[in-house]
């Protein structure tokens, strides 16, 4: 069940900046952009674990930045267990905070427990952690194989999502 991200298009909060890092969750923003553009999650055989509309979005977001003069970079992911942010192993979040160090800013694409990963990663580093996408709500999702060995997502339902903070399991509030 992932969240529907939508991309912040305003990229003036980032030019106070010199340099910035893109640390894309390869997940939830990519299942909502996947979902919002009506294409497929996975095309295996054209970009194997990549989805189309969300690698063009990083790029654009790249692109972007680089044309108001500042150094951008994306920090990839190329294994199936460092694609989801939130649930990073401790040597993922160590090669991170090892990176930021060359970076004034880190733009998280990812839900509210990406940017938390990331914050609490690279401490005490002095590089600010900011979120590139908003969370909108969470969807439900059929997966559906297409020829040839493209996996598209089909939304069943779509719910807002509002967050009114930390409850822990078993408290009434």
């Amino acid at each position: 069940m992932p969240f529907i991200l939508k991309a912040i298009d305003d990229t003036s909060a980032y030019e106070r900046f010199e340099s910035v890092l893109i640390i894309p969750c390869r997940f939830c923003p990519a299942a909502s952009a996947a979902v919002m553009n009506n294409e497929p999650y996975f095309e295996v055989f054209r970009r194997f674990l990549k989805t189309g509309a969300y690698e063009r979005f990083i790029k654009g977001l790249k692109s972007k930045l680089e044309k108001k003069g500042i150094e951008t970079d994306v920090f990839k992911s190329r294994w199936l267990h460092q694609f989801v942010l939130c649930m990073w192993t401790s040597k993922r979040r160590a090669a991170l905070k090892n990176r930021a160090k060359d970076y004034d800013a880190l733009v998280v694409l990812g839900c509210e427990a990406a940017v938390q990963t990331v914050r609490d990663s690279v401490k005490p580093t002095a590089c600010e952690v900011l979120q590139g996408v908003e969370t909108e709500g969470i969807m439900s999702v059929k997966p559906r194989l297409n020829l040839p060995c493209n996996l598209s997502l089909e939304p069943q339902s779509i719910s807002k999502y509002e967050y009114h903070g930390t409850q822990l399991w078993g408290e009434t509030g």
